[in-house]
């Protein structure tokens, strides 16, 4: 179902740029709104851009009077839960009266539909493995509660205003555009396979690997990781879905495998042809052992299923990615 406007909100960040990409290859008008405090306008690669928060009223009010918007994709929420915890009002400032506000133009200007990029961390510890969907939600830090605040949100606006949602739990988003236009560009960066990765091509001394001691086959924690243009069609599905009528509901992203932190340093080794020095450390509060993901509801419901499932190629799409920026950039 092509040729519809889709606002991405925060689509220059990680996310949001290969969800451009996706769109506009799907055959949709696509108008971003980032206001590039960690996003990247030179990984934008189309659409029409517009520089401006989330939270600003004449800003929103102003992109929905000028576009004809017919679903909104929201990724512009912070997100790094070390973060949270030290200063949780910035999270809920921003993640949720931010959504908030934007939720609130949405319904003035009767745009009804929306993707809600959401995250594995409203489980909080998990009471099985793999997760379901039907799993207690428990989130154990700021950034996990302010995603599922606004699920909370997202089914009160459903029953007040017909506002119809999905909400699409990540789990490890990983990897970067095949074709090397995009990837992750953090500051500071705190996902795992940048992090070994820049290890591997010196701008960092080594890896850390907190903790060796959890009940996994090696004693490191172990995580689902999904490519991230895997996350794009998911969205793609997402938006079919509700331009076609379908109900508001959640899904799990993931691979359904995990991976232990040893498993990445090492496959990383065997792709880069680096040493990629590692050191061991303490547990992490708040670490669970295994996160893993069940994303049977997705696969039946929408049909999707990754196409770059296997890990070697996630990473290795990635190191095609940081190997560009790092010699880019001299280093």
């Amino acid at each position: 179902m092509a040729d519809r406007a889709i606002l991405v909100v925060g689509g220059a960040g990680y996310i949001g740029t290969h969800m451009v990409k996706a769109l506009l290859a799907a055959g949709h008008r696509v108008v971003i709104l980032d206001n590039l405090s960690t996003g990247h306008r030179n990984l934008v690669v189309g659409g029409e851009f517009i520089c401006g928060d989330l939270s600003d009223p004449i800003v929103l009010n102003q992109l929905f009077s000028r576009y004809a918007i017919d679903a909104v994709m929201h990724f512009a929420a912070f997100s790094l839960v070390g973060e949270s915890v030290r200063n949780p009002l910035a999270y809920y400032r921003n993640n949720l009266a931010g959504t908030l506000s934007l939720l609130e133009a949405m319904v003035r200007h009767k745009v009804l539909r929306f993707i809600f990029s959401s995250t594995a961390a409203v489980y909080g510890e998990p009471t099985t493995v793999p997760i379901t969907e039907d799993q207690p939600c428990a989130p154990t830090n700021p950034y996990g509660a302010t995603k599922m605040a606004v699920e909370r949100l997202l089914q009160d606006c459903e029953v007040a205003y017909g506002l119809k949602f999905m909400s699409l739990r990540y789990f490890n988003a990983a990897g970067a555009d095949p074709a090397g236009l995009m990837g992750e560009r953090h500051q500071p960066e705190s996902h795992l396979i940048p992090l070994v990765l820049k290890t591997a091509l010196g701008e960092l001394p080594h890896i850390q690997i907190f903790g060796t001691a959890y009940p996994t086959p090696d004693g490191t924690c172990v995580r689902d990781y999904v490519h991230v243009c895997d996350l794009a069609r998911a969205h793609l599905l997402a938006l079919n879905a509700l331009l076609d009528g379908g109900a508001s509901t959640v899904y799990n992203l993931g691979n359904s495998k995990g991976h232990s932190v040893r498993e990445v340093i090492e496959l990383s080794r065997n792709i880069t042809g680096r040493a990629i020095p590692a050191v061991e450390t303490g547990n992490r509060a708040g670490d669970p052992a295994v996160l893993v993901a069940a994303s049977d509801k997705i696969r039946r419901a929408l049909g999707w299923h990754p196409e770059y499932e296997s890990l070697e190629t996630i990473i290795r799409t990635a190191w095609h990615w940081h190997s560009r920026e790092h010699d880019a950039t001299g280093g």
